[in-house]
């Protein structure tokens, strides 16, 4: 079997990712080299992601590769990933996830208690934190994760918020920060995502032994809240399914862009009963009046 080609955006986290997956194969007894692929989301870095209207924007180009047979398979950050996959392309392992939470890099929390400026290019997180701290202002921050780090040190912004894993994984977490535990993540923030053709047996038949079955659990039924909320990856929408004991215990959330209006969800269930766990959650959200929210957000966004 020749050498698997492994799609992979070129940012040094995604690298990792795709040189983690690299390796994983490798303690297999397979070979692979990296194929690194330019995103448009990594090439606009002044707009926000909701203004420019593409769902997948970070995984479109990676899919593209991989529809026309350049690389054989292709490592995103999961929370990256619209739930539709395109035709022909399939899930082929979901690794054991890392930190699921957002973190706080700051410059000092004094803000926290006045008038604070903060930064980030989601509108999840602008969302949670205006309804916490809704005298604040959040200015939009786009880029990898190095180049938010940088236009932080650069502005005068009290601070960013960022996903814990993606600086975790490249050892770049500065001594100034604070995990964020009442923020819910992003659906699948955390865990990365091996896709592939369907019809490629060998190539599915590799990377099956890199999933992880607790992981891939969890994040599909936060994956199946976003997708019956209709919610793009942009969406104010956030989920956290874990594992407790013989339990999946789930928190989710809706919101407006202004952090005004919020609709929550903490349940849980049986390990056992998983399937349909997600869509019911959603389903009380759009209970509660999310249906109406949704239908507002789908105008903007």
């Amino acid at each position: 079997m020749k050498p698997l080609i492994i799609g992979t955006r070129d940012s040094e986290l995604a690298l990792w990712q795709a040189k983690t997956v690299q390796d994983k194969l490798k303690h297999n007894g397979i070979e692979s080299v990296l194929h690194p692929v330019k995103s448009s989301g990594d090439l606009n870095l002044d707009v926000p992601l909701y203004e420019m209207g593409i769902t997948g924007i970070f995984t479109k180009s990676l899919d593209v590769a991989l529809i026309k047979g350049e690389i054989d398979l292709a490592v995103h950050s999961m929370k990256d990933v619209p739930t539709k996959l395109p035709k022909t392309v399939v899930e082929a392992a979901v690794l054991k996830r890392a930190n699921p939470y957002d973190i706080l890099i700051h410059k000092g929390l004094d803000f926290l208690k006045k008038k604070g400026h903060i930064a980030t290019g989601s509108l999840r997180r602008k969302a949670q934190w205006l309804h916490r701290y809704p005298n604040h202002q959040v200015s939009n921050l786009r880029g990898n994760v190095n180049t938010r780090l940088q236009k932080l040190n650069e502005h005068q912004w009290n601070a960013a918020i960022f996903a814990a894993a993606g600086l975790e994984r490249i050892q770049l977490t500065p001594k100034n920060n604070q995990i964020i535990d009442w923020m819910i993540p992003a659906p699948a923030q955390g865990a990365m995502l091996v896709v592939c053709k369907e019809n490629q047996p060998k190539v599915l038949k590799a990377a099956k032994p890199l999933n992880h079955q607790e992981t891939n659990i969890c994040v599909s039924i936060e994956r199946s809240f976003l997708r019956t909320l209709e919610g793009g990856c942009t969406a104010p929408i956030g989920a956290l399914a874990q594992v407790k004991g013989n339990e999946v215990h789930f928190e989710g959330v809706l919101l407006s862009l202004d952090g005004t209006q919020r609709f929550y969800i903490k349940k849980k269930c049986k390990f056992s009963d998983y399937k349909g766990f997600g869509e019911a959650c959603a389903q009380d959200i759009l209970n509660q009046g999310g249906d109406k929210l949704m239908n507002e957000l789908r105008q903007i966004l």
